[in-house]
């Protein structure tokens, strides 16, 4: 009778006897002898484990990668003379305007002769775009934030002024929120509500010169105020918040618009620090974060940890959320019959409200509110683009059609010299 030995790696079992797996008939069986059958088992299972975490870790790289090479890209090279032409320096931040030549490569084929910016900042992409489009006749730029509204006038004007289009190019800014969008084309002229306009631009992102500006309380690297706001105005700060809401708003805050896990240890801190005064500046904030991140053994760093805290309480603070949502809606009532709607988000939340938004339209608008559920009015396609290699899969409804089911993303040359667009996505819906 042939025998074939087991070999195992690990001390004998004391009251262990041996095995072998002896030849019977066509196969092997396992003969009792000094180890024990318990050890077999262990060192099948223990082996049978890693080789299962080795191949989830495998599956994990492999879905990541597959994931970056399922982006969407633009079809046109990035332009680094008109990324650096474009870019704003002036007052001491260095302002890019983000995916400035995807912009552009959506607008490409329209007849642009109406335009809104509906988030002016440095007025990088509204003077591209003027620039651009010499068939336009009317730019409106919108912006809550005073001090960004009266830069890019001044930089809109300047423009024009050099422009030999100035008298038939009628240009406009006002200091509002972009939810108010049809109020603002309305008292321009009321034949824009109905005939609409062409192009409309939301870019989500903050402009160097907020978060440069330690005043404004909304960097983690600088020590200002808890102030958070973009509209001055506004009577909500973060400092408010965090003194004097229930702990159980901060909490949900921290967990719903930070996404931090580590939100119920904050939460506390930032409650119990109240009874030695409060936070009152964003270097005490900070510092509570370090504290607690090295508390809960912060591997990745405090950093990480302060940024989610500090874009939850700019969230509340000027109830971003619910603002975009209710803006999408008006952008794309105020669109003409073919114009479209561009926007670029920076985080997870704002880009599930775009994607979610886009659809709802495509397939009910005007039939209530935002829902997960539907899909029955709308038609995925997957075609050439027309021409325009950025759209290559769409999604086709009864009022519109998203131009972006896979959302477009910075090019890899932009991201290497502009780190802050690397999670910006840009999605783009037309008007039926």
């Amino acid at each position: 009778m042939a025998t074939r030995c087991v070999i195992l790696l690990g001390p004998p079992h004391p009251h262990a006897r041996l095995h072998s797996l002896v030849r019977w008939g066509r196969g092997w069986r396992l003969r009792q002898g000094g180890w024990a059958l318990a050890t077999v088992a262990a060192a099948c299972g223990a082996r049978a484990s890693a080789e299962k975490k080795r191949d989830a870790a495998k599956g994990t790289a492999s879905a990541f990668a597959d994931h970056l090479t399922r982006r969407t890209r633009s079809g046109a090279g990035f332009d680094r003379y008109l990324y650096r032409r474009y870019a704003d320096a002036t007052g001491g931040y260095a302002h890019v305007p983000v995916m400035l030549g995807e912009v552009l490569d959506v607008l490409r084929h329209l007849r642009l002769r109406s335009f809104v910016d509906c988030t002016l900042g440095a007025a990088g992409h509204s003077a591209a775009i003027i620039e651009a489009h010499r068939e336009l006749e009317l730019y409106v730029g919108l912006d809550v934030d005073p001090i960004a509204h009266d830069k890019a006038r001044a930089r809109i004007e300047d423009l024009l002024n050099d422009d030999p289009r100035a008298g038939s190019l009628k240009a406009y800014t006002h200091v509002r929120n972009f939810k108010y969008i049809q109020s603002v084309l309305g008292g321009i002229d009321e034949n824009l509500l109905e005939g609409g306009v062409d192009g409309i631009l939301m870019d989500l992102g903050m402009s160097s010169m907020q978060v440069g500006n330690s005043d404004r309380g909304f960097s983690v690297l600088g020590d200002g105020p808890l102030d958070m706001r973009m509209n001055p105005q506004a009577s909500l700060k973060a400092e408010d918040i965090l003194n004097c809401w229930p702990d159980i708003e901060v909490g949900r805050i921290l967990r719903d618009y930070g996404e931090e896990s580590n939100w119920r240890l904050l939460q506390k801190q930032i409650v119990d620090a109240r009874a030695d005064g409060g936070l009152h500046s964003t270097g005490q904030l900070v510092d509570l974060v370090r504290s607690t991140s090295a508390r809960s053994g912060g591997r990745r760093g405090w950093i990480k940890t302060a940024t989610r805290v500090f874009q939850a309480l700019r969230i509340a603070v000027n109830d971003e959320l619910q603002t975009l949502e209710d803006a999408i809606y008006a952008c794309f009532d105020c669109l003409s019959s073919g114009g479209r709607l561009l926007v670029i988000s920076f985080h997870s939340l704002e880009d599930k409200i775009v994607k979610r938004t886009f659809l709802h339209i495509i397939e009910k608008k005007g039939e209530g509110h935002l829902s997960a559920e539907g899909g029955k009015g709308r038609r995925e396609d997957e075609t050439d683009g027309g021409g325009e290699t950025w759209s290559r899969h769409r999604v086709q409804g009864r009022h519109g059609t998203v131009l972006t089911k896979r959302p477009i993303t910075p090019s890899k040359e932009e991201e290497k010299l502009n780190r802050r667009c690397r999670s910006a996505k840009l999605r783009v819906i037309q008007k039926l």
